[in-house]
């Protein structure tokens, strides 16, 4: 067996599984230890072998492997859902290893659906004012990016978009990039098979991802520039 990670197992998806039909503080608590040696410990592994390869190609993603996955905990304060724990694992990687900041590398692990994202999920008004204009005074360099995208098989979310231009924006209607300044975040997803997320090959699937889409993220990076210059020091 190769050091570090080696593949979620099958396991992982047990414990999944056993939570979802029994979503309460008795039934993990009795099983808290396979979720920290099925879900975690591989988590821990592949977090930290993916930080090692993005810096060697040094695209500027990382985190600490611990704090980077979210925890299953749900925050039910303000829910209508009160069940107490997140049926899934999540962890994301950013330009300074902070989970809240702009710019994202995700890794999602699901009974339903794993996938891997990128972008800016949810920009604040600020934020999303900064990549508009980004989008508006540049043109060609989107959609140079939106098409290597394309070529390799990614598209931007269009899930949550503005039906008309935002205000100020009116006059790019006609523009090329119009459909991308109406945009309320700037996301790109990939679907995992349970093949490559039960394998070492799910190291190079992220990999390969943040490869793809880094132009994005530096996109977004330089454009949020103009709120604060130290950005991209």
């Amino acid at each position: 067996m190769a050091a570090g990670f080696n593949g979620f197992r099958p396991a992982a998806f047990t414990f999944l599984r056993g939570l979802a039909a029994n979503n309460d503080r008795t039934w993990f608590t009795d099983h808290k230890a396979a979720y920290e040696r099925d879900v975690l410990a591989p988590f821990h592994l592949l977090l930290a072998d993916i930080i090692s390869a993005l810096a060697e190609r040094t695209i500027p993603l990382g985190g600490d492997p611990k704090k980077a996955i979210f925890r299953i905990y749900r925050d039910v304060r303000f829910s209508k859902e009160k069940l107490p724990y997140k049926t899934h694992a999540g962890a994301v990687l950013t330009r300074d290893g902070v989970k809240g900041a702009a710019g994202l590398l995700y890794v999602h692990i699901d009974l339903d659906r794993c996938f891997l994202a990128a972008g800016f999920h949810a920009p604040d008004r600020e934020q999303l004012g900064a990549i508009r204009e980004a989008i508006y005074i540049d043109p060609p360099r989107f959609e140079t990016i939106r098409a290597g995208l394309a070529a390799a098989g990614l598209v931007l979310d269009t899930s949550e978009t503005l039906s008309r231009m935002p205000r100020g924006y009116e006059e790019a209607q006609d523009l090329s990039v119009a459909d991308a300044i109406r945009l309320k975040r700037f996301v790109v997803r990939r679907p995992l098979t349970n093949e490559t997320v039960f394998s070492r090959d799910l190291i190079d699937a992220c990999v390969t991802f943040a490869e793809e889409t880094e132009a994005l993220l530096r996109f977004g990076w330089q454009a949020l520039t103009v709120l604060d210059p130290t950005a991209l020091r």
